[in-house]
């Protein structure tokens, strides 16, 4: 999915967002929202940062997910512990891959953080496409993402 084609998706979720700070209302918003614009999407979702070094299943869209995920496993956990976000092109050759859905091949998961720098959650969107997201997929919806949550309260 090209940058050009966020204009949509961020005004939409600009628009739908506004004044809202509850972090599962924004992350239900935004995982329907961005599922149904990529569709190289199969599942698309947020794990919540319920304990320390813990990650719960929050809203998402798509077939079952994980119900929880430690910060030392699998994208997800790779994702909160280091605070950067991963873009995996072949998840059978990422070490400690959670196969949550065999049929998943990329994914991309995003830390989420509030203005106080308080890790929210990690935003993860998973594609049964070999590198199915590109680093402007990346980009754009980790500002978005930025702007979205930086009101938000945490940890849930």
């Amino acid at each position: 999915m090209n940058s050009h084609s966020y204009a949509d998706l961020e005004a939409r979720l600009r628009a739908l967002c506004a004044g809202q700070h509850d972090p599962i209302a924004l992350m239900a918003t935004v995982a329907c929202e961005v599922h149904h614009h990529l569709p190289q999407a199969d599942w698309t979702g947020f794990y919540r940062v319920v304990a320390p070094n813990l990650l719960r299943i929050g809203p998402y869209q798509g077939g079952h997910g994980c119900l929880t995920i430690p910060f030392d496993r699998g994208v997800c956990g790779a994702a909160a512990r280091t605070g950067q976000a991963q873009r995996v092109d072949d998840v059978q050759a990422f070490p400690g891959h959670i196969a949550c859905a065999s049929s998943t091949q990329s994914e991309l998961v995003l830390p989420v953080w509030n203005r106080r720098g308080t890790l929210l959650g990690v935003f993860d969107i998973d594609s049964d496409t070999p590198a199915a997201f590109s680093e402007d997929d990346e980009h754009a919806l980790a500002a978005l993402l930025a702007e979205l949550f930086a009101d938000c309260a945490g940890p849930l």
